[in-house]
């Protein structure tokens, strides 16, 4: 079964990071998740409330994290998730980030972005030239 790397940190939504770490063990892969640290990355949920023109956040759960960016090695891993919520927009300018997001596009290998997701390959200049989906702001 596959190897997958889920990338996240703090204020990620927590819907779409945790559907994708269980749906993937449960189909009998391995999810491996990182952030900026080994500490638990707190997730938020992201709603809309009658008369807001935005999104609230709320506090959510908490997702252990198994590896720190830094100790990440991609060539072990075959398919990489970036949840969405705002953990995107900081972690994008991570050199870390840049140098793992980098390998699994450079390889041709898949790459899944959720919702804010694509803000970090976008940030790398990775999406040029392909479609993708997104929230749109």
């Amino acid at each position: 079964m596959a190897r997958v790397l889920i990338l996240t940190a703090d204020a990620a939504e927590e819907l779409d990071s945790m559907y994708p770490v269980f749906r993937l063990r449960e189909g009998g892969h391995e999810a491996i998740v990182t952030a900026p640290t080994t500490r638990a990355v707190k997730l938020v949920v992201h709603d809309f409330e009658p008369g807001w023109d935005a999104y609230t956040e709320k506090p959510g759960h908490l997702l252990p994290v198994d590896l720190a960016f830094g100790e990440v090695d991609p060539a072990d891993y075959d398919a990489l998730v970036i949840p969405d919520g705002r953990a995107p927009e900081y972690i994008r300018t991570d050199p870390d980030v840049a140098r793992v997001v980098g390998h699994f596009f450079d390889s041709g290998l898949p790459v899944g972005t959720i919702c804010h997701g694509p803000q970090v390959p976008a940030a790398l200049g990775l999406l040029r030239g392909r479609t993708t989906a997104a929230y749109p702001p």
